[in-house]
């Protein structure tokens, strides 16, 4: 039987340091992989979201598993408790797990490594644990390809934004991170969210552009600032309705998101009057 290998990153999920270690495993040779991130409750937000939550671990994990798909390598992946030492001992158990690659930032950034996480699940599995060093910050300026964090809505299924990003994705490599807020964080408002989300990925697969994507919170500055604290952002594209009709910009979006980060951010403004008929929107948040 294949060894079964454990891979546990959270904000290190699609560096290039980690897919280079499984892919070093994969020729070994005998390996099946299990990757998994914990779901880690983040800052922004009154209010927490699971499924929001959740999404944003599986969009981590996505990370890795197209990385690795590149080079011919499937893998299984799962979202786990938000304790990274819980996550990891849950997975071993309910995997049987052989042995272990854990991803981290560099120590001085790292809080699995000031928490011993290597040592306590080396003593507490008995399995051989590979860490796995990611400093995101350095494969940044050698990575050619535009990390894009693109926020929208009732935009979300229009052409005129995937347009927009499949201009982009022509002009230089881009890899695309989606977010959709989920307007009333429940109910029939997640499965619009959901169905908005699937419309604009199955777009992009079929054009060929990488992209991974979930729901969001509903307050669309906190689903960016969640992003920012999880994923890497080279640039934002926030996609709106037109301004008289766009709540986000009554809120000022594009600007508060401008005070977060130094990404460039632009605004794209799309008017789906005809793309969505109101009657199919009714009660929900214009975004």
């Amino acid at each position: 039987m294949a060894r079964r290998v454990l891979v546990v990153a959270n904000e290190t999920h699609g560096g290039h340091s980690l897919v280079e270690a499984i892919r070093a495993r994969h020729e070994q040779g005998d390996a099946e992989f299990v990757v998994i991130a914990p779901q880690n409750r983040p800052r922004s937000g009154y209010v927490i979201y699971d499924d929001a939550v959740r999404d944003a671990a599986q969009m981590r994990i996505n990370e890795t598993l197209d990385a690795i798909r590149e080079h011919g390598i499937e893998a299984i992946g799962d979202v786990m408790d938000p304790d990274p030492y819980t996550a990891t001992l849950d997975a071993v158990r309910e995997y049987r797990i052989s042995e272990i690659i854990i991803s981290t930032h560099p120590e001085t950034r790292s809080g699995w490594l000031r928490h011993d996480l290597i040592e306590r699940v080396e003593h507490a599995t008995g399995l051989p644990v590979q860490h796995v060093v990611v400093d995101l910050e350095s494969e940044r300026e050698k990575d050619p390809e535009t990390h894009t964090l693109v926020v929208a809505n009732k935009t979300a299924r229009c052409e005129a934004l995937f347009e927009e990003l499949r201009r982009r994705a022509a002009e230089s490599p881009h890899r695309f991170l989606v977010v959709v807020p989920q307007e009333g964080g429940h109910g029939h408002h997640i499965e619009q969210a959901k169905a908005r989300l699937q419309t604009l990925l199955d777009r992009l697969a079929s054009a060929g552009i990488p992209a991974t994507g979930g729901i969001g919170d509903p307050d669309p500055y906190d689903a960016v600032a969640n992003a920012l604290q999880f994923h890497r952002v080279d640039e934002i594209v926030i996609a709106t309705l037109p301004r008289m009709r766009s709540r986000w910009l009554r809120s000022d979006l594009v600007a508060r998101v401008q005070r977060i980060t130094a990404a460039p951010v632009t605004h794209v403004e799309i008017d789906v009057a005809e793309a969505e008929p109101a009657a199919a929107e009714s009660g929900a948040k214009a975004a």
